[in-house]
């Protein structure tokens, strides 16, 4: 028994040191694969046996995973890397890494050749594209074949995983380029072509909002786009899709139309629930009360939700009785509650016209009860312009005095010459238009029209004495008495020949003229004063008449006059 051991133990050692001494390494070629046995493993090196007179060394760096852990034993056989051999001292270099990319190469040309997908893992954004890990091997997927459509946050997608097409290799340069969109064009148009068949109009269908615009929301039914408008959203009005749909937000949905030639499918999200117009005339009658919400301002009005979906505009111009608004906003504000009156109902055109002021009495009514036309009244000045005052009646309400209605008399250029906001003025109705919401108020109708007498006071051809008030390039203003003023006209005038006809007049001169017009409506009396010269002058004329033609001279009349006085 010792022969036979102790001979076997010689043959087998003869054979070693056989293969030691002529060793046979046909089958370890360089940029090969193959088996070894991991023989030690220090800080530095794994020590891996491939049948070769020595042992391959390899980093221990290669064998550690993402948390630094080495993740093989002694006596575990992996697949290794022929990096060099040298059969003259029997030393041999060997990679694990390289072995797992060759490996990994050799799994995506079998994936490329066959059209299959393979996981990746996204790892980092670079220029135009991802860094993405497949088994150990970096492949570059471009931006262009992340998604269907540009991706909003580039960031977003690193450290996830997906499936890709492989699209080239270069084991050379240990290049790979990798595609997403590939996948998803074939997974939306192997689904576009499901839905084709059997889409048809009034069915329900299900999708996700992928692109929201002003006039609405193109959403994605799987391989298929279709066109949520922004009028089929909500029976209400909304300014924006915004303001009821997300991006990515899932919906569901009835097909309005479908033109299978061109692809193109109209969507409804309101037509899922009843009309609310529906008998919109008995739900809200007209003159009836009601109370609504402001939802929207524009500049002609505002938008009042009297339920869901259905909404009535008022018109800035039924919004007060007494306030001219520039603006809604001087009233209400969005998310205001308000109380408003049906003022009319159109169903097919889906509007509804509604007034806020008609809540309340008209105040127009009450003034012009209280306060008809003749009425003697106080008021205070709230504002002066150049045409005239407003005094403030009623809230709301306020009174015009135009400027021709301050005097009878005085020439008021502008109301602030005698009065100033605040103060207390008393007045007579003169009109009240409660079409118009016209108020107009009087002060010199307080007391008698002084002109009501001039044309009894001044009558036509009578001499009157006055003083200049104004010389103008026209002529000349004389006042007659306080209040009253006459124009002597330029061709009224008894100019010499040759000099201004207004020469040798001034302002505070009393003259003396003869009237030629008045009127007491036109507030017009006109004077001459070339009349009155001229008739002055005549009357010695018609004194020397008489004696001149029967002889007489003027010596003769004087010798007479004395002989007289003798007498």
């Amino acid at each position: 028994m010792a022969e036979n051991e102790t001979g076997h133990e010689e043959l087998n050692f003869e054979s070693a040191l056989e293969n030691y001494l002529n060793p046979d390494f046909g089958d370890l070629e360089e940029g090969s694969i193959t088996k070894g046995k991991i023989v030690r493993i220090n800080d530095d090196n794994v020590l891996v046996d491939v049948n070769f007179k020595s042992e391959g060394q390899i980093p221990t760096s290669e064998f550690r995973d993402a948390a630094g852990n080495i993740t093989v034993k002694v006596d575990d056989v992996v697949d290794v890397y022929v990096v060099h051999k040298n059969e003259n001292d029997g030393t041999i270099s060997l990679s694990f890494e390289k072995a797992k990319r060759m490996q990994v190469f050799d799994q995506l040309e079998n994936v490329q050749d066959s059209n299959k997908v393979i996981k990746g893992h996204i790892v980092r954004r670079i220029k135009g594209g991802y860094t993405v890990d497949i088994g150990g091997v970096e492949a570059f997927l471009p931006g262009s074949h992340v998604d269907l459509r540009p991706v909003p946050d580039m960031d977003a997608l690193v450290n996830q995983e997906f499936e890709f097409r492989v699209l080239k290799i270069n084991r050379r340069r240990s290049n790979v380029i990798v595609s997403r969109r590939v996948l998803l064009e074939e997974e939306r148009d192997a689904k576009r072509q499901d839905l084709l068949r059997t889409l048809e109009e009034g069915q329900i269908v299900h999708g996700k909002a992928k692109n929201i615009t002003e006039y609405g929301v193109f959403v994605d039914l799987g391989g298929l786009d279709g066109l949520l408008h922004i009028t089929d959203m909500s029976w209400k009005r909304i300014r924006h899709p915004r303001e009821m749909i997300t991006m990515g937000q899932d919906l569901t949905l009835k097909v309005l139309s479908f033109d299978r030639e061109n692809n193109k499918v109209s969507l409804g999200l309101k037509q899922l629930v009843p009309d609310p117009w529906q008998d919109i005339t008995e739900r809200f009658p007209q003159g009836a009360k009601f109370k609504g919400k402001v939802t929207n301002l524009v500049d002609y009005g505002a938008f009042v939700e009297l339920e869901t979906g259905v909404e009535g505009l008022v018109h800035i111009s039924e919004m007060s009785w007494t306030r001219k608004l520039r603006h809604p906003s001087q009233m209400v504000h969005s998310g205001d509650e308000v109380e408003v009156v049906i003022l009319g109902v159109d169903g097919e055109k889906k509007r509804i016209s509604l007034g806020m002021k008609q809540v309340r009495p008209n105040p127009w009514e009450l003034v012009a009860e209280r306060y008809p036309e003749g009425t003697i009244l106080e008021g205070v000045i709230k504002n002066i312009t150049e045409f005239g005052m407003f005094i403030g009646i009623e809230d709301g309400i306020d009174g015009l005095i135009h400027v021709s209605d301050i005097s009878w008399t005085k020439k008021v250029r502008h109301p602030n010459e005698i009065y100033k906001v605040g103060d207390v003025v008393q007045a007579k109705v003169l009109t009240v238009d409660q079409e118009n919401e016209k108020f107009t108020l009087g002060i010199k109708q307080l007391s008698d029209d002084p002109w009501a007498h001039v044309p009894s006071t001044y009558p036509v051809g009578c001499t009157i004495k006055g003083v200049i008030t104004n010389i103008t390039d026209f002529g000349l203003f004389v006042e007659v008495e306080e209040g009253i003023e006459g124009l002597v006209h330029v061709s009224e005038l008894a100019g010499k020949k040759g000099k201004a006809p207004a020469e040798g007049f001034q302002e505070g001169q009393e003259i003396t003229a003869k009237v030629i017009h008045v009127s007491a409506e036109e507030r017009r009396l006109g004077l001459s004063i070339k009349q009155f010269r001229d008739e002055e002058q005549r009357k010695p004329k018609e004194f020397h008449a008489g004696p001149q033609e029967s002889g007489q001279n003027l010596g003769d009349l004087l010798k007479a006059a004395q002989e007289g006085n003798a007498e």
